[in-house]
């Protein structure tokens, strides 16, 4: 499965209040500096000490908009 890997600043800025609202990121433990990243079917996953954790999914268009605020490529 490829990702991309971004900040939970840079999540915040991708998610509309259809796929999470701001106080869904801060209960799934995301901040700003919180290492997520998206699988190209729209998965987020949060970074914790020893594993990764699913908190929720993109709708729509993401591919884009994760693209435009990241600035990088499916890996």
């Amino acid at each position: 499965m490829r990702f991309i890997e971004m900040t939970g600043n840079q999540l915040a800025q991708v998610v509309n209040d259809k796929e999470m609202r701001e106080q869904d990121l801060i209960n799934a433990g995301i901040t700003h500096d919180t290492i997520v990243r998206v699988n190209e079917h729209g998965d987020i996953e949060v970074r914790h000490e020893q594993c990764w954790d699913v908190v929720g999914g993109l709708l729509g268009e993401y591919h884009q908009r994760i693209k435009g605020i990241t600035g990088l490529d499916w890996v």
